[in-house]
């Protein structure tokens, strides 16, 4: 979706940068940026917001050959962002009747095909309407059953739905899903008993099929579960500038380090480094690392690169 970014409050008028934005794109970037091959399937209008969304897109090097521009008059989805208290800021989606809302199984199936390794799926996608929420789950058994790995960030927006809501659709998810990523207020989404501790929710979530539950902690850093134990990783220390997007970098990284084959600790390592940068920038995905910048946070601080 476009996203529209105010430097102050919005009631007050002003001026706003025009961008792109979606936590899916958000991930999408932060793997290419970091020298893997990603293809970004979804829906967006036949309108100027929808052809910046794919140029940008293409500009950072994601195949979009299976993205569908819709023709039926729905517009590309759209957000605004305005920062209110220090890092705290505040967004409002326009997403209802979008042309996302309506992407399909037919939309997204085509794209699991040609080698696919990881499949990323989030909880806003099902949020939008019915149509997507059938689609995450075409997705998510389609690639479950031939052998992809599926990673599903539960990411849960309260101006999408209700917890309730979420719950319903996304615990059915978890028989399909490899990866959980979640923070610690986002794990009860998918349990039966909401109520339960942490862990005895990884317990539940480990038994129901999932092979790794990874925990976002924000500036105490991440954990990762599996049926082996506990990894954990602390935070990289950083002047947060803006928490807009942290998580998703925090993802990007992480699925870089699978796919490259690296342990848990170096998988964490490099989720956390991503995150930092995210942090330490402003915009969703703008200033996510390339591959040869990871090591940036290693260097003394007023170190000029010459």
């Amino acid at each position: 979706m476009a996203a529209l970014r105010a430097n102050g409050a919005l009631r007050l008028g002003g001026s706003l940068g025009l961008s792109v934005a979606g936590a899916e794109s958000n991930v999408a970037i932060g793997l290419a940026r970091l020298g893997h091959r990603v293809r970004w399937a979804g829906r967006v209008g036949a309108d100027e917001l929808g052809a910046l969304v794919l140029r940008t897109l293409r500009a950072e090097g994601i195949d979009t050959e299976h993205a569908v521009t819709d023709d039926t008059g729905r517009p590309t989805g759209l957000l605004l962002t305005e920062p209110r208290l220090g890092t705290l800021t505040r967004v409002s989606y326009y997403r209802a009747g979008s042309a996302g809302s309506a992407v399909s199984p037919a939309d997204v199936l085509p794209a699991l095909a040609s080698g696919t390794r990881v499949l990323h799926l989030t909880g806003i996608t099902p949020a939008l309407g019915p149509s997507a929420a059938e689609a995450v789950l075409a997705a998510a058994t389609t690639a479950r059953d031939a052998g992809i790995t599926v990673c599903l960030d539960v990411n849960y927006r309260s101006r999408l739905w209700t917890s309730d809501h979420a719950r319903t659709t996304l615990r059915p998810m978890l028989a399909h899903t490899d990866l959980l990523i979640a923070s610690e207020d986002e794990l009860p989404l998918v349990l039966e008993r909401p109520g339960a501790g942490e862990s005895e929710a990884v317990h539940s979530v480990l038994a129901a099929g999932v092979g790794e539950v990874v925990i976002k902690r924000g500036a105490r850093g991440a954990t990762s579960f599996t049926a082996d134990g506990a990894t954990d990783c602390a935070a990289r220390p950083v002047d947060a500038v803006d928490l807009v997007g942290a998580g998703d970098a925090f993802v990007a990284g992480y699925l870089s380090g699978l796919l490259n084959g690296a342990d848990l600790p170096s998988r964490l390592h490099r989720a956390v480094t991503t995150a930092a940068f995210a942090v330490a920038t402003r915009g969703d995905w703008e200033g996510l690392p390339a591959q040869d910048e990871l090591g940036l946070f290693d260097q003394p601080d007023g170190t000029t690169l010459r």
